[in-house]
């Protein structure tokens, strides 16, 4: 199973601070901890939300909106992407990370199993196909 683990903003992030020299140590641990472990496929940090954009779609209309968005404690301030064997799993693991403050989500990504039959066979190999051009350009 793969979990999207959404790392939450918050006043500091917002103002740009950037983590300590410490902080990057016990990070990159963990993080050495996760793909060690075969359970990291992916895991970034995000600059603030004031140099961000939102795309706004209305039916066929699309408006741009230039950050700062909202309560700097719902924005996303980074994620990882890993596999576990369950929801208890990512848990536990996400439980080890580093924080001494903040809060972070944990959602299960969709796999393909999970569309049932509206996934046809033909939608099925254009998702492999998909999936094998993005592995490559890694």
């Amino acid at each position: 199973m793969r979990f999207m683990v959404i790392v939450k903003g918050g006043e500091d992030y917002e103002a740009g601070a950037m983590p300590s020299e410490q902080e990057l140590a016990e990070m990159g641990k963990y993080n050495e901890e996760l793909a060690n472990a075969g359970m990291m496929l992916a895991g970034e940090g995000l600059h603030p939300s004031s140099q961000g954009v939102r795309i706004q779609y209305d039916g066929d209309e699309r408006s741009v909106v230039e950050g700062p968005f909202g309560k700097s404690e719902d924005l996303v301030a980074g994620f990882w992407l890993i596999q576990a064997e369950s929801k208890e799993d990512a848990v536990e693991w996400v439980k080890r990370a580093p924080f001494r403050e903040g809060e972070v989500e944990i959602r299960q990504v969709f796999d393909e199993d999970d569309f049932g039959d509206e996934l046809t066979p033909e939608l099925r190999e254009q998702e492999r196909r998909l999936r094998e051009k993005v592995e490559q350009g890694q």
